[in-house]
């Protein structure tokens, strides 16, 4: 089974609210997070159906990515999973992009962007599965 070699990274002006939101709106739920003792997030690992997203607060320090508005797809197990997260991340104040819909290429989707401007993108198309040539 192919495993996630490309492990998207976002910054966020408050990390910590975006985890509750990525929680609220998707159900991505925390793999590994670590705080200063301010309480920002310095790295975070973010886990959704077996897979990473890693984020933190924007920050100055140099080793630090800046913050700019990024975008994130993910694959859902099922239609039905699409539907109930759509609801979900519209209930939560995700601006829709892209409402549902079936695409020719064989995906339900929808794209909704963050509080912040990231766009989250949701649908049936998984680009790992094993193609029939």
């Amino acid at each position: 089974m192919p495993h996630q070699t490309v492990v998207p990274t976002l910054r966020y002006e408050d990390a910590n609210q975006a985890i509750q939101w990525l929680n609220d709106a998707f159900g991505i739920t925390e793999h590994f997070v670590v705080r200063n003792e301010e309480g920002r997030v310095e790295h975070a690992q973010l886990a959704w159906r077996g897979s990473i997203v890693m984020l933190g607060d924007a920050s100055d320090d140099v080793h630090n990515l800046p913050q700019n508005h990024g975008s994130i797809s993910m694959t859902a197990e099922s239609a039905e999973q699409v539907d109930q997260v759509f609801e979900r991340a519209v209930a939560a104040g995700a601006k829709v992009i892209q409402p549902l819909t079936d695409t020719d290429y064989g995906s339900h989707a929808f794209t909704v962007a963050d509080y912040e401007g990231n766009h989250w993108h949701l649908g049936t198309y998984d680009p790992l599965a094993t193609q029939e040539q």
